[in-house]
């Protein structure tokens, strides 16, 4: 696979990869696998800023959504970089792939933790990389599968770091892997329709203290923007109040 930027614009000078060699030859396989049982449908990919740091936010309800997600990064131009569960990285020869291309380790619970991979990411976006969180945490408890409410880690990283965050939204993985489920189905191919949108604007909330009142107000309108991404390719509303765990005696998991 070439390690190019297949979207940068002709008559440019070449700028390095940030997807290297050891990516490219991970990412190979597992791109020949998306493309065998999905068809990605994206729309506004553009959105997505071709070079530099952003901090990009998706939906999630299916354990399958990573794969989505970071195929159509990479098919983007852009290494996928995740905060990922913290007991992958415990896994001999994974564990050691994942630290090699720099996904981020995150323990489900915990305060030191969570400010070690806050840490981790903001060197990845000192260095102009892009990291990918899941603002919800986990998968959605929302029984529709809309996007429930969110924590405030992804604005926090897009803040501290001056760098966009991107809202993005998908629809149909579950198709190929239901919430919950461990089956996967690969006959027939399913089409996964994707949408990036605007960078969510947090301008009125970069010079001003961070407190939790602010995180939490940033983080909802990063969630609406989610759900308003997510209404268009389901082409239906969601409900009027966002579902919160925590009302519903669930327990919030990976999110930071």
């Amino acid at each position: 696979m070439a390690s190019e930027d297949p979207a940068q614009p002709a008559g440019e000078p070449r700028r390095r990869s940030e997807k290297g060699l050891a990516f490219s030859l991970m990412a190979a396989p597992a791109l020949v696998f998306v493309n065998s049982i999905a068809k990605l449908d994206v729309r506004g990919g553009e959105k997505l800023p071709k070079t530099g740091a952003f901090v990009l936010t998706p939906n999630h309800y299916s354990n399958f959504d990573p794969v989505i997600v970071g195929g159509s990064v990479w098919k983007l131009g852009r290494a996928p970089r995740f905060l990922a569960k913290a007991s992958l990285f415990r896994i001999p020869v994974l564990g050691g792939a994942l630290r090699l291309i720099k996904q981020v380790p995150v323990e489900r619970t915990g305060r030191t933790s969570a400010g070690s991979a806050l840490g981790a990411a903001h060197d990845l976006a000192s260095t102009g990389e892009g990291i990918i969180v899941y603002p919800e945490g986990t998968l959605t408890r929302e029984p529709g599968l809309w996007p429930m409410r969110g924590k405030s880690g992804a604005v926090r990283i897009a803040l501290e770091n001056g760098v966009p965050i991107i809202p993005m939204a998908h629809w149909g993985t579950q198709a190929i892997l239901p919430r919950y489920s461990k089956r996967l189905s690969v006959f027939p191919r399913k089409t996964v329709l994707i949408a990036y949108g605007e960078p969510v604007d947090l301008d009125r909330f970069r010079s001003v203290p961070l407190t939790q009142s602010a995180l939490s107000e940033a983080t909802e309108l990063v969630m609406q923007a989610i759900t308003a991404l997510l209404e268009d390719l389901r082409g239906e509303k969601a409900p009027a109040e966002r579902w919160n765990p925590a009302a519903h005696n669930q327990t919030e998991f990976g999110a930071l």
